[in-house]
């Protein structure tokens, strides 16, 4: 692609100011290991939930929501339930408070908080951590199959490293120059710099979708979409079979509803419901989302941040989403007809982009998407070294060495965590290779333990280590086994074979120390069985009250998560001009969303 000397310079400014802000504001940083990695507690809930947002406008996210809307069409709007996506509103109705009254740093203590420090803790604590951080190696070998692709479309130099006998492909030069660029301020900073250079990151991603949504709407007629899609790709709903057939439209879409598995879409929508149950209940992985909640003043900050995530979100990304996939359908068919068998949808974002961009507001463009990297991978990149630093050598190594050494160890451990992490993208098949290794594997073996700690009380220390071993066991060979699955339907195998892991390591050693145990229920206070626990901390405290809201927090819950998929359908009805269908979702979000401010909002609590 040729761009303009105005698109360069736009790009080039954004990138220089990016690293001079997260730089100037990397000095609060140093204080101490609370302020490096948590902020001190004291930046403001919609700073962090804007900061938070912004994590999560990605730009293989993006790429891969364009993919999924130009194949499956409104049906798609269910496809991200495969993360599965509404985990937020369960953080956002009751897990963030909850998580948050641990007063903790990392998800890694809290497994201290919950278990103990004895044997059975001790190896939860370090299983935990683990996890923490090949979950890292995933997230950056994503950021990096991403922005590698995006980039080389874009950017007009051919880069391509020679090294001996070692050939380095130019759209990975790329990557590692913007990750080696968005490291500088995030290593240095920590929270601080993540969530200044993010809140400045989310307005410019803003404008991007606002420019977009604008042309997708202004270039393209009703009449062009109906032509250009089959019978029922405008249709939310769905049978039992996907019956979506592009034959004379675009045949290797076809080829690739075959290659993702999802033909039998009733099937599909039952296991991510399936699944989707039981990883939200586990609550956040221990990633920037987490390390955001807990970098609150208090737990209701830390819930009205999720709830900002959710609404600030999913519309402007999908305003983008929505304007780029229209735009493609209608113009560039012709383009990915001829790529026959090799079509990569994966390209056809930035192909649009290319397209019909105009000079000036590409490199505008090319900013909020380059932003839109930057900002998820410096949230991953902060949130990562705490597991090592905080977890390990501090708890375990040196637990009394000065501020300054930890901070030091910290900015080592970031590096070698990037590091790692781009070696696993190297060999990364594609983003959405990725994507279903990590929501449907890697989750898979993180949901079992992870659900039960927060309900049963009989759950213990040695029950959630051999659970989260079984789990990481299992979702490292079982997708092996089964190649030609798609990763989705494996999910019930990770799945059991972890919840094995859990019973045998539970019922086969004695309960947790009861004294955990209750100071672990009052100052979390969840529902679920808790019974015994309970009538312990009653009999010391009678003015004491268990929680009683799992029934409204079951409606809110529903509630919340056909308010998210309003706000998915809304663009998307919008942009290919089913107007009645946009009016009818917005009555309903509007409608939910005054429900949840009744029954969830004015009902808050520390």
């Amino acid at each position: 692609m040729q761009l303009s000397t105005l698109d360069i310079g736009i790009i080039l400014l954004y990138l220089v100011a990016t690293v001079v802000v997260g730089m100037i504001i990397s000095k609060k940083a140093s204080k101490s290991l609370e302020h490096y990695f948590l902020g001190g507690n004291k930046i403001k809930w919609y700073f962090l939930g804007l900061s938070n947002a912004s994590g999560m406008f990605d730009i293989s996210g993006a790429m891969w929501y364009v993919t999924i809307f130009f194949v499956y069409g409104m049906k798609a709007a269910f496809l991200p339930w495969l993360w599965p996506i509404w985990n937020q509103v369960f953080v956002m109705v009751f897990l963030a408070a909850w998580l948050r009254r641990s007063g903790v740093m990392t998800g890694a203590p809290w497994i201290t908080f919950r278990f103990g420090d004895k044997t059975g803790g001790r190896l939860s604590h370090i299983i935990g951590t683990i996890f923490a951080v090949i979950s890292v190696f995933g997230f950056i070998a994503y950021f990096f199959e991403g922005i590698g692709k995006f980039a080389s479309i874009f950017f007009p130099w051919d880069l391509t490293l020679q090294l001996g006998s070692l050939s380095i492909a130019s759209e990975n030069v790329y990557a590692l120059i913007l990750i080696g660029l968005t490291s500088i301020y995030t290593v240095k900073g920590g929270m601080y710099s993540v969530v200044g250079t993010e809140v400045m990151q989310f307005v410019i991603m803003l404008i991007s979708c606002a420019v977009i949504g604008y042309i997708g709407w202004t270039a393209v007629s009703a009449e062009q979409i109906d032509a250009a899609v089959p019978p029922g790709w405008k249709n939310l709903f769905f049978g039992w079979e996907l019956n979506l057939d592009w034959t004379g439209y675009l045949d290797s879409v076809n080829n690739k509803i075959q290659q993702d598995g999802f033909e039998a879409f009733g099937a599909l929508v039952m296991m991510m419901l399936f699944k989707g149950v039981f990883a939200s209940l586990a609550g956040p992985v221990p990633s920037y989302d987490m390390q955001r909640l807990l970098s609150t003043a208090s737990p209701s900050e830390a819930s009205k941040l999720a709830s900002l995530t959710i609404f600030v979100l999913f519309f402007p990304m999908m305003v983008m989403v929505g304007g780029l996939t229209v735009l493609a359908l209608v113009y560039l068919k012709p383009e990915l007809a001829a790529m026959g068998s090799n079509l990569d949808f994966e390209t056809v974002l930035p192909m649009a982009i290319e397209r019909f961009i105009p000079t000036g507001f590409k490199g505008l463009l090319l900013a909020g998407f380059l932003a839109a990297f930057m900002s998820t991978f410096a949230a991953t990149v902060n949130a990562a070294p705490a597991y090592l630093v905080n977890d390990l050598y501090k708890k375990y190594i040196k637990p009394n060495a000065p501020e300054q050494t930890y901070i030091r160890y910290s900015y080592l451990a970031s590096i070698l965590l990037v590091i790692i992490g781009i070696a696993f993208g190297f060999f990364a098949e594609s983003i959405n290779s990725l994507t279903l290794w990590i929501t449907s594997a890697l989750y898979g073996g993180y949901a079992a333990a992870n659900m039960l700690k927060w309900i049963w009380w009989r759950f213990n220390a040695y029950g959630y280590f051999f659970g989260m071993v079984g789990g990481l066991v299992a979702s490292t060979f079982v997708p092996g086994l089964f190649p030609d699955t798609a990763a989705i339907y494996l999910f019930p195998i990770i799945l059991g074979m972890s919840l094995l892991g859990c019973l045998l390591g539970t019922f086969l050693t004695p309960p947790d120390d009861m004294e955990t145990l209750k100071n672990f229920y009052q100052k979390t206070r969840p529902w679920g069985f808790w019974q015994p626990v309970y009538a312990a901390v009653k009999a010391e405290n009678p003015q004491f009250e268990k929680n009683k809201n799992l029934p409204r927090d079951i409606v809110n819950i529903f509630a919340g998560i056909f308010t998210q998929l309003c706000l998915f359908i809304m663009p998307w009805y919008l942009l290919t001009k089913s107007l009645p269908n946009f009016f009818l979702a917005a009555a309903i979000f509007a409608g939910l969303s005054f429900f949840l401010k009744k029954n969830w909002y004015d009902k808050l609590e520390d």
